[in-house]
């Protein structure tokens, strides 16, 4: 891996910080206490997708708006999607970065649709069954969500692997989703897809700390990266790769590692 650590190292290394930071105390300082605050499928999945939407700048900021979006819902996403009527939806005024309230109008509108007529949004990030990663499904996911008319702004919230991109707020979406483990971090409601599949959100502290381990040498936080450490972790935990996501993260941001 070229860190000086042997492999069988490094594994119990990764296993030990994952398990440190993989745990309820985790969710206390976490996005991923927003759709932990819900109890029905639809509302987790639909308050994940949106907080992990708006998931990037200061935690504590994304927290608090993440909040105040579900406040805006009702706290009750999926039956404020289902059921609000156009001018409700026109009436929603929110801001966080780039994010805004012409980007949240066609998000609830697009999403009444996903749940209205295709199933909801599990149906709708399905892969075939072939495939080995999320990558073209994301890529699918991408296309069906602005298959209508939409506002040529509103495409930059939703990023496509096969632009370039590493996809890092999908990739944690799918991870809160997907994800199945006794630790009660991840929901695991999602059972089509296996944990296998998934990649690591990439961001600049993950980013980092897997170059310091040697598990990943590419500079930029791009798709190539993502690739190249999807290869790397699933050499080390072909089954549940994306465990290391929680050392990865707690290395860079609790530890400065």
């Amino acid at each position: 891996m070229g860190n000086g650590l042997s492999k069988s190292d490094l594994i119990i290394f990764l296993n030990e910080k994952s398990n440190k930071y993989n745990n309820q105390s985790f969710i206390k300082t976490d996005p991923i206490q927003i759709p932990h605050s819900f109890q029905k499928k639809e509302d987790i999945e639909i308050s994940a997708f949106l907080t992990s939407i708006i998931s990037w700048g200061l935690r504590k900021t994304i927290i608090k708006n993440s909040y105040f979006l579900m406040e805006l819902l009702d706290n009750s996403p999926h039956d404020f999607i289902l059921n609000a009527k156009d001018d409700e939806i026109s009436r929603l005024n929110f801001k966080h970065r780039t994010f805004n309230e012409i980007d949240l109008r066609y998000f609830i509108k697009t999403l009444r649709s996903i749940y209205a007529n295709q199933g909801g949004l599990e149906s709708v990030f399905k892969s075939e069954k072939n495939e080995t990663n999320m990558h073209l499904t994301i890529h699918r996911f991408k296309k069906n969500f602005f298959s209508g008319t939409h506002p040529l702004r509103t495409t930059k919230h939703i990023a496509d692997p096969y632009k370039g991109s590493a996809c890092k707020r999908i990739n944690m979406f799918l991870r809160w989703m997907v994800r199945n483990d006794s630790s009660g971090v991840d929901f695991g409601i999602w059972k089509n897809i296996k944990p296998s599949m998934l990649s690591c959100p990439l961001d600049i502290h993950s980013g980092n700390i897997a170059r310091k381990l040697g598990l990943l040498k590419r500079k930029q936080n791009d798709h190539k990266a993502v690739l190249e450490l999807d290869r790397n972790l699933r050499d080390l935990n072909p089954e549940d790769p994306v465990k290391y996501d929680f050392a990865l993260f707690g290395l860079g941001v609790f530890e400065k590692f």
